[in-house]
């Protein structure tokens, strides 16, 4: 079965005087699925989704979006797309509806049509109780679904969602995420990018880890925590029972375990799979170690990103 891409790009450059931005990019984004784009400040990211919204011209490589070329045909992608950006781009003197009603016609909705989908969206995103109300009294995290409500009057393709929860707290988050997820199961093609782990790990499909101007590494959420494998844990009784429980974990994992004597814990990485808690409890209880804490857990997003990743942090030439 032949895979459709709604994003799809070939060695994308582009560079702001001296700042190399994208050094080759590479991205395929299947049609119908939510791709996390995930990097650290400067990566790259904000400039990617730039250029897939005809927002800015690369200087090198192809890019295509919703089977329209970024630079050969900029109106039919800016017709398949909506874009949310960092910030609510809504104005504060208008209502919630005003807002959406100013919006449709911005994209060629008028009359009723423009006034159902305005109610519509309101109703969708939660917002249909302050939809009379000024903007400019809404909460941070109205205004951010506001801003997303814009972005979906056309009932876009595919939608770019840039770093669309900052700042907001963890209930205005859970409501973005919710919106985020429906649209995807309605088939609508979404690109995220964003800082928060937790915000890819929970909505993405799959998951490019972008460092540096280049897509480093691209998979699912969990086989991209399988690449690093698992953390076990265990807290002896004393001091005298570290290197005990040293051999056993290294013995069980192949790993190298790492002793801290302070907190009298021994750590190592678990590749295999297959091994479970309780076998790790039973071995140590065999071979006489005390122990009086013990776990075993998948890895973080956050450790995945830290350990795939080239470059350190502030390093490299890359530009937001």
């Amino acid at each position: 079965m032949t895979t459709t891409y709604a994003v799809l790009s070939e060695g994308v450059e582009k560079r702001f005087g001296e700042v190399r931005a994208l050094r080759g990019l590479d991205l395929a984004v299947p049609e119908g699925t939510v791709r996390g784009l995930l990097g650290r400040n400067g990566a790259g990211k904000t400039t990617a989704v730039r250029v897939f919204a005809t927002l800015t011209l690369p200087d090198a490589g192809s890019a295509a979006v919703a089977g329209h070329d970024v630079v050969r045909e900029p109106a039919a992608v800016r017709r398949a797309i909506g874009v949310t950006g960092q910030y609510a781009s809504v104005d504060g003197e208008l209502t919630g509806r005003e807002n959406l009603r100013l919006f449709a016609r911005l994209t060629g909705l008028r009359g009723a049509a423009a006034r159902a989908r305005a109610g519509e969206l309101l109703g969708r995103l939660g917002l249909d109780e302050a939809a009379d109300r000024v903007v400019g009294t809404w909460s941070g995290g109205m205004r951010r679904r506001l801003d997303l409500a814009a972005g979906l009057l056309t009932r876009p393709r595919v939608l770019f969602l840039d770093e669309p929860t900052t700042g907001l707290d963890p209930a205005s988050r859970e409501q973005i995420w919710a919106a985020v997820r429906s649209l995807a199961d309605e088939g609508t093609t979404v690109l995220l990018t964003t800082q928060y782990l937790e915000e890819a790990d929970r909505l993405a499909d799959d998951v490019t880890l972008v460092d540096n101007g280049r897509a480093s590494v691209t998979g699912t959420p969990e086989s991209l925590k399988a690449r690093i494998g698992s953390s076990a844990e265990v807290t002896v009784a004393g001091p005298e029972s570290l290197g005990g429980a040293a051999v056993v974990l290294d013995r069980l994992t192949g790993g190298r375990p790492v002793l801290d004597e302070e907190r009298l814990t021994v750590g190592v990485t678990v590749r295999d799979p297959g091994l479970t808690l309780p076998q790790v409890v039973r071995a140590l209880d065999a071979a006489g170690v005390p122990v009086t804490d013990a776990s075993l857990r998948p890895p973080s997003l956050d450790e995945v990103f830290l350990r795939l990743t080239a470059a350190p942090a502030g390093s490299g030439e890359a530009a937001a």
